[in-house]
């Protein structure tokens, strides 16, 4: 049974169509089709329920994928064990990531990557909706949160370090906040539904102060934008305004008051025994880029400490 058949079918059943399956890997519909329906010859056993729009897996297609994707998993270790130039990294890598964090921090970075490995294509989606890692049919995933199925993996790329900014004229026009009850007095932007903000007191208590948004919106990199026009305070991720804050754009609107965040960011993948080559190298990439203290972080501490 040919590898490159499996590979075939598992890349279909991820995809749910003929077409696409074929694209990705480089070959016509016509011959995909031709080689699928020759492995449920061997097999004896149709996989696939096909229609003009999409493919879908049968019984014994349910039953069989499992093994399928192993023996593709396992067939790419091998070669990756036989050495680095046997087993470059190629097809396409399907990744999920959320919107703005990807146009600052990931997409900058991408032309190394892709030198050093031309074969292997990347087809990245960006959205702040949490992406469905088996819907749709992804190899890789960043979050800020992990998942609480055990199919995938979660590994922790850096910390979501969060801090409370407004433009110097919006803090000349209206003043700094010197508490949390403050804000409440204040014109606050919001990015989605993040309107629940929870600070460390000066006596280690947390504080939770639900604001009222005169604006919100559902993109980090508008607010931030917004607070930079000083249309008032917002919560921003350091990832996402930590320019802003070395330039002065932003300065720390309650410095005494660190916010406490829950989240992180994580990269997520199916769990399994052998990695593939392609996912394998995208991960280490990743966690070599942001991994320890992430270089949007360094030199912050003197800003956000001596802000008043």
């Amino acid at each position: 049974m040919d590898v490159n058949d499996l590979n075939l079918f598992v890349r279909i059943a991820q995809l749910r169509s003929i077409s696409s399956a074929a694209r990705d890997l480089g070959v016509t519909p016509a011959g995909a089709s031709a080689r699928l329906a020759a492995l449920e010859r061997k097999l004896g056993a149709r996989l696939l329920h096909r229609t003009t729009r999409q493919a879908t897996l049968t019984e014994d297609g349910l039953a069989f994928l499992p093994h399928a994707e192993h023996v593709v998993i396992a067939a790419e270790a091998a070669r990756a064990a036989l050495g680095r130039e046997q087993a470059a990294p190629r097809g396409t890598l399907r990744v999920a990531a959320p919107a703005s964090f990807t146009r600052m921090h990931i997409v900058p970075g991408l032309p190394g990557f892709c030198r050093q490995y031309p074969d292997l294509a990347l087809d990245l989606r960006i959205s702040d909706s949490v992406a469905d890692l088996v819907e749709g049919a992804f190899d890789v995933a960043v979050r800020y949160t992990d998942l609480s199925d055990s199919s995938f993996v979660a590994r922790r790329l850096a910390p979501d370090k969060r801090v409370l900014v407004a433009s110097p004229e919006y803090i000349e026009r209206r003043g700094r906040p010197n508490t949390p009850d403050d804000l409440a007095e204040h014109a606050c932007l919001v990015v989605g539904t993040l309107d629940l903000w929870t600070f460390r007191g000066k006596g280690g208590e947390l504080i939770e102060r639900r604001v009222s948004p005169g604006l919100r919106i559902n993109d980090g990199g508008a607010v931030r934008d917004a607070a930079c026009a000083g249309l008032g305070i917002a919560l921003m991720a350091t990832w996402c305004a930590a320019d802003e804050l070395r330039s002065g754009a932003l300065v720390p609107a309650l410095p005494e008051y660190p916010l406490v965040s829950t989240q992180t960011l994580w990269v997520l993948y199916p769990s399994s025994r052998e990695l593939a080559p392609k996912v394998r190298v995208f991960i280490d990439w990743l966690v070599e880029r942001f991994g320890g203290q992430p270089y949007w972080d360094r030199g912050l501490e003197r800003i956000l400490g001596n802000s008043r």
